[in-house]
């Protein structure tokens, strides 16, 4: 019971750095890890991120592309029309242009009676 030999402070305090060193050591390895996974997720992210914008942007322009040709049909047809029905084309346009004044005329009333 006594018998046991007492360590010198100096060797408790070896042991105590050189557990601290293993403390930081298996903590820095294990950050490193961390790091590691984390660059390989962000690095996998900014990929998806990538490929995600270059389809949208691709859907943005055939969807305009779509518009254009869309609009264009309507003017060629609106043209081929007015060639024709030149008559009948210049009624409807004196007929819209009328019922837009009308409306334009009511609003401007309304908002004059407030």
């Amino acid at each position: 019971m006594f018998n046991k030999k007492i360590e010198e402070p100096s060797s408790l305090a070896d042991q105590a750095a050189q557990s601290a060193t293993h403390a930081i050591q298996s903590t820095q390895r294990v950050a490193n890890e961390a790091l590691d996974s984390l660059t390989g997720s962000v690095q996998d992210l900014r990929h998806q991120a990538s490929a995600l914008a270059h389809r949208g942007a691709d859907s943005v322009r055939e969807t305009s592309q779509q518009l254009r040709d869309t609009a264009l049909r309507a003017s060629d047809n609106t043209l081929n029309y007015i060639k024709d029905e030149p008559i009948k084309s210049v009624l409807i346009a004196a007929a819209t242009g009328a019922a837009l004044m009308a409306l334009i005329s009511m609003m401007a009333s309304s908002r004059d009676r407030r």
